[in-house]
């Protein structure tokens, strides 16, 4: 509680507070003021006492009526996080600016009552408050993609709207559990609005939403969670006390400046690292947590020190994020010891800066407002503002910015470095072409290779964070259409998806045409096609003309994969039934089935397409697979990390496939190993490959003058993951130094 809410609050003037108020009402609008006046001693309380007056008049004209208590409520969230009094006044009124009939209460009214700047905030917050985050149609796609152009231009409007979540939050234990929308209004927050506080740092309010939505979706595991809270709770806070009085003590003696505080864990962080590294709730090191609080970054590893002095340190429990902050601008010394009694607990360092920064994210930029050189110590805070601002200018389409929303804002990301050291951050998966096109459109669109920590890689290497990337580039833009191709898996992001098509868009519609042309005709000569055609294609994709089918197909509109799942669709159902398969008489016996033929595979949704196993790496059910088509001989199925697929000068052969392995038939995998060499190696290597029920049909073995033995062993599994149990085992012998799966 901030020392605003301590102390006793100023008793609204009876021209502030309308006739009809409650005291209830009085007495939450006296807190409202003396926040905001404890915070922004100049402001003009007038604004916000005629806000208070609009909210008492018309928050009957809405459905359900907004009680004035909430409404003061959500004003109060932003109040207390320091946010400035426009920010405060439009809080008050959004709850009713939201669902009020614009007959009833105009835009021209609100800014007649509240100034241009509070109904221009409430505009934005207006928009917002019609959106159905589950159903997110072109429309609703829409105004979320103003959302954050606005978020970009004034974060407020999305404070304003977090706030009003908070509130809603705060009420949802007063409904039943039967009532409708309950749950979706849960989950669109667990999903949409906690991910997004979260982003923008703003501890305070992503932990209470978290919690809010957590109990009404989960009540069983927080009921659960708070119960065994509260069985530990006495004894939790005993060592609390106790480790806090001496770490206390020690920093005296070192003449080091600290605060230190009990640090309690929200309900939902806690099930979350249960659920992620599948731990009990006894076996967690941060129930029991101390927080730090100091003047300066150096005062913060010389605290460090004192606490690793004074207990045995975990190594791997310990996070540097004031030297590398967290994508949201957080920073902090993480760190575990084992305390009194043998028991572990965590420690947080941070200056009172990186406190209030935590707490608070870009909403504590207003704390600082009249600071001016507090600029630089912000400016990293608006690093994701800007950049959505870039992608609300690239991407065309407002769906496909929902798409880049979820993929390359709220996944879980990585970090990595351009060769001056700055860091960027992409999502888990994200690729070196990722990675050009974040840094810029035109390196994307000229990008030629990619340099990752001083060694060449391919253009779909997924990044992993503490990489350093450097971008090869041509002269001249020469993206290729290739790159939007998800079977060969260059592009992760949905940003920079829509600029690759954005830039062949420009090309103009003839040149797509062509290009488009030019894809559909290779799809139909490898397919070998005997009845369906172009004008059939275009029919079942439902595009008007053979030229709209092929400017779809060079816009990256629409993937080869799907032209040719809708060509086989096609042709099955065009061929007669007298050239389809029957059985066979009962006299002829049925062919012998080729030990290389698959079951269970299917394109695009197209079951039981013909297909087989490429020779070279020899794929089992399982592996991470790619197709592809061959002339006569269906889909040839390879190993994504197939040297042959990397190596392909024909890349939109490949075609993303789903083999299920319906069939429990054995599969053929070489495997080589390196070990010492002594007599009874081969019989133990037989024996270990046994042990699961894989077939040794073959083994080679040489040795040379070191005495090392080199092993060539064919194998039969009967799946990707008796392959990996069984190279496991292998590598865990005590003279076996190497083992690897290759192709024939």
């Amino acid at each position: 509680m901030s020392e605003a809410q301590d102390s006793e609050p100023r008793r609204p003037q009876d021209s502030d507070v309308p006739a009809s108020a409650v005291p209830a009402s009085e007495s939450a609008y006296a807190r409202l003021q003396a926040a905001v006046t404890e915070h922004h001693p100049g402001a003009d309380l007038e604004v916000l006492g005629r806000a208070y007056r609009l909210v008492g008049a018309h928050r009957a004209d809405v459905t359900p009526p907004v009680d004035l208590a909430h409404a003061l409520g959500t004003a109060q969230v932003l109040a207390d996080m320091k946010i400035d009094p426009p920010a405060v006044v439009a809080a008050l009124v959004a709850p009713i600016a939201s669902m009020i009939d614009q007959e009833d209460l105009s835009p021209e009214q609100l800014q007649e009552a509240l100034g241009d700047e509070v109904a221009t905030l409430l505009d934005g917050v207006r928009r917002l408050a019609t959106i159905r985050w589950d159903r997110i149609d072109n429309e609703a796609a829409e105004t979320l993609r103003r959302m954050f152009l606005a978020m970009a231009r004034d974060v407020r409007v999305v404070l304003v709207v977090l706030a009003m979540r908070v509130q809603e939050v705060r009420r949802l234990r007063q409904l039943s559990d039967d009532a409708p929308e309950k749950e979706r209004f849960a989950r669109e927050t667990l999903d949409v609005f906690a991910p997004l506080a979260n982003r923008l740092g703003i501890w305070q309010l992503k932990w209470e939403l978290e919690d809010g939505a957590f109990r009404t979706l989960e009540p069983e595991s927080y009921n659960e969670l708070v119960t065994l809270l509260r069985e530990g709770r006495a004894q939790r806070n005993a060592f609390v006390e106790e480790v806090k009085r001496v770490l206390e003590t020690k920093l005296r003696e070192e003449e080091v400046p600290g605060q230190v505080k009990g640090r309690a864990k929200h309900i939902f962080s806690i099930y979350k690292k249960m659920q992620k590294k599948h731990l009990r709730f006894d076996q967690l090191m941060d129930i029991s947590a101390l927080r730090v609080i100091t003047n300066r970054v150096s005062d913060c590893y010389a605290i460090l020190g004192i606490v690793h002095s004074t207990w045995t340190p975990l190594p791997s429990e310990f996070d540097d994020y004031i030297a590398r902050p967290k994508q949201n601008g957080y920073q902090s010394l993480h760190t575990a010891v084992i305390g009194p009694q043998g028991r572990p607990f965590e420690v947080q360092i941070r200056t009172r800066e990186m406190h209030e920064l935590s707490e608070f994210g870009v909403a504590a930029h207003w704390a600082y407002k009249e600071d001016k050189s507090s600029g630089k110590r912000h400016e990293a805070k608006f690093t994701l503002l800007r950049q959505l601002m870039d992608w609300e200018r690239e991407v065309a389409d407002a769906e496909n910015f929902v798409e880049s929303l979820k993929t390359d804002i709220f996944e879980d990301q990585v970090y990595v470095f351009t060769p001056n050291g700055d860091v960027v951050d992409l999502p888990v998966g994200a690729t070196s072409l990722d990675f050009a096109y974040r840094i810029h459109t035109m390196v994307g669109h000229r990008c030629r290779g990619a340099r990752v920590n001083d060694e060449i890689k391919p253009l779909d290497y997924a990044l992993k964070t503490g990489d350093r990337v450097e971008i090869l580039t041509h002269k001249h833009p020469q993206p290729s259409r290739d790159w939007m191709n998800p079977a060969m898996g260059y592009i992760k992001t949905n940003s920079a998806r829509a600029k690759l098509r954005t830039y062949f868009r420009e090309q103009g519609r003839e040149a797509s045409i062509v290009a488009g042309k030019e894809q559909v005709d290779k799809e139909m000569s490898r397919l070998d096609l005997a009845y369906c055609t172009k004008e059939h294609i275009a029919e079942r994709l439902k595009y008007e003309s053979l030229d709209d089918l092929y400017a779809a197909v060079g816009y990256g509109d629409r993937s080869q994969a799907s032209v040719a799942s809708a060509a086989l669709q096609v042709e099955r159902e065009l061929t007669p039934a007298a050239e389809k398969e029957e059985p066979l008489p009962p006299s002829v016996p049925p062919p012998k089935k080729r030990s290389r033929g698959t079951g269970g595979l299917s394109l695009d949704g197209v079951d039981d397409v013909v297909g087989h196993r490429a020779r070279c790496c020899n794929p089992v059910p399982g592996d991470d697979v790619v197709g592809f088509v061959s002339r006569g001989r269906g889909i040839v199925i390879h190993r994504r990390d197939c040297t042959n697929v990397e190596r392909s000068d024909e890349p939109e052969r490949l075609v993303e496939i789903d083999w299920g392995g319906g069939r429990r038939e054995k599969h053929p995998v070489e495997v080589e190993l390196r070990a010492n060499d002594r007599k009874g190696l081969l019989g133990e290597i037989s024996s270990l490959v046994g042990l699961d029920g894989v077939d040794l049909t073959a083994a080679r073995a040489e040795r040379n003058k070191e005495g090392i033995a080199f092993m060539r062993l064919s194998l039969e599994f009967a799946s990707a993951e008796q392959v990996v149990k069984v190279l496991g085992r292998l590598s865990q012998h005590p003279d076996v130094f190497e083992v690897r799966r290759v192709g024939r």
